[in-house]
């Protein structure tokens, strides 16, 4: 029935009207993308998609005519590139008597070690050649993956120290013109998150683990999405009519393959 559907879609809008402030962006930072584009996160390879935000790896291009991330994995090594680290690096390398501490999540990147002043100034100094590199390839902001690598460090490391490499990451982000993204670490307070600078949040499976809401605390509509399958389609159509007027959302297979491989899965509200 068109006309019932036109009066429910007027009373959402009319629901979520006054959380339709953007989250305004450190001062200096790049415009930020437009919150009534599609979203795609292609982190395992750029591929042609009708969406006008994307998220790429630094190693990718990015997407032609696209507002572009750039992916970082900031906290702990890029997957391959553990032997970069070690042989470049190795006392940034978070170790446990002698033993690399690793994501066990993610067995092969391992942890950096955030511990001390001067291992975040090196690590820092390799993230912004990192982050100039993202400027000068012409995306519009990074995301510094995670934050929350703390609580997997078997205690050695304490929140406020990531927060610390944190906020070096974001000033790098604007020194070289682009804003800078949260990930992870959804129960950050949102006046934290400004004392960081962040700009906007790439929030992953907020919908399964209820908090969206917190992002949306400190950030308005300055929010990427990303829902996956393998938690089912019922989280990602619940996001759609919850936030699909707010904020961009995409639902992605896990392990983010191309089009062309088996398993891939994409959608958007």
């Amino acid at each position: 029935m068109p006309g019932v559907a036109r009066h429910v879609r007027f009373v959402l809008v009319l629901l979520i009207a006054p959380l339709l402030v953007p989250f305004a962006p450190a001062s200096g930072a790049p415009v930020l993308f437009d919150p009534d584009a599609d979203v795609d996160y292609q982190l395992s390879g750029g591929y042609d998609v009708a969406a006008g935000i994307v998220v790429r790896d630094r190693t990718d291009e990015p997407a032609p005519g696209a507002y572009n991330l750039c992916y970082v994995n900031a906290f702990q090594t890029q997957p391959g590139a553990l032997s970069w680290w070690r042989r470049e690096h190795p006392g940034l390398l978070l170790r446990e008597r002698g033993r690399l501490v690793r994501d066990p999540g993610w067995p092969d990147e391992a942890l950096l070690d955030t511990r001390t002043a001067a291992k975040r100034t090196r690590i820092a100094a390799v993230l912004d050649r990192w982050v100039a590199g993202c400027a000068r390839d012409g995306f519009d902001a990074v995301e510094p993956d995670n934050l929350d690598s703390f609580t997997r460090s078997e205690g050695l490391l304490r929140r406020r120290q990531n927060l610390a490499l944190a906020t070096l990451v974001v000033r790098a982000g604007h020194r070289h013109g682009l804003a800078v993204a949260q990930k992870n670490l959804a129960e950050l307070p949102a006046a934290t998150a400004r004392a960081v600078g962040f700009d906007l949040a790439v929030a992953e499976d907020c919908q399964v683990y209820d908090e969206c809401g917190r992002y949306r605390a400190a950030y308005g509509r300055a929010v990427l999405e990303v829902e996956y399958a393998d938690d089912g389609r019922a989280a990602f159509r619940e996001a759609c009519a919850l936030r699909g007027p707010v904020w961009p959302i995409v639902l992605r297979d896990r392990d983010l393959r191309l089009p062309d491989q088996k398993g891939y899965r994409r959608d958007a509200c």
